[in-house]
């Protein structure tokens, strides 16, 4: 039986596709752990049609199915350029695989998704968002090392190929700074200017039930 609809926090929904923007070269992938709640919610969610699914995530999808039949399988579809208005766009699609009634393959099923919203960040999300960098510029930094073995042994690895190396290596960097860790620090320094500004209303708030407390005494 497929899953009736998934609830996805805002603070989550955010993680993931920051890691879904984080190469626009090539595919990643996550694993979001869930809870399931039985069939007390259901309805339409938000969801697009327009995400296009390979034959390949579908059997990739009945596989984890055979492992639980809670698996879903959620797609971003990043860096969409509407090429009138040069805008971009990101779409996304929940889906779970189910048998074909006539064939031995598989055809997809969309699932409804909902986007709830979410005032503060989970302790899990804020260490995931925040760990990948790390994890990214770790992944860079173990490439340059590769390189630099091969190149070095059994000789000196100086001349062009060092320089080159070190090119592709700091352009990396500078384009995961740019795309990742650049707006994932705006974004905590709006949190936490956010988060000020609500410390600041609730000492206001409190204030006042003093006072009116006071007031009745």
């Amino acid at each position: 039986m497929a899953v009736q609809a998934v609830y996805l926090e805002a603070d989550a929904f955010l993680v993931c596709l920051n890691h879904a923007l984080s190469t626009e070269k090539e595919e990643v992938m996550g694993l979001c752990i869930g809870e399931g709640v039985g069939n007390s919610k259901k309805g339409c969610g938000n969801h697009s049609a327009a995400v296009l699914i390979f034959d390949f995530y579908v059997r990739t999808q009945a596989m984890y199915q055979m492992m639980d039949q809670g698996f879903v399988g959620l797609i971003f579809s990043c860096f969409i350029e509407d090429k009138n208005t040069k805008t971009g766009r990101i779409l996304y699609t929940c889906f779970q695989s189910i048998q074909a009634q006539k064939s031995s393959e598989y055809e997809r099923i969309e699932i409804p998704i909902h986007v709830v919203p979410h005032e503060t960040i989970g302790k899990v999300c804020l260490e995931s968002a925040v760990e990948l960098p790390k994890i990214l510029c770790q992944e860079e930094q173990d490439a340059y090392r590769r390189i630099h073995r091969l190149f070095c042994y059994p000789c000196e690895w100086t001349g062009l190929p060092h320089m080159k190396g070190f090119r592709v290596f700091t352009k990396n960097l500078c384009s995961q700074m740019s795309a990742i860790s650049g707006p994932l620090l705006q974004w905590l320094e709006d949190r936490l200017e956010q988060n000020k500004q609500r410390v600041q209303d609730l000492q206001q708030e409190k204030e006042q039930l003093l006072e009116e407390l006071a007031a009745l005494e």
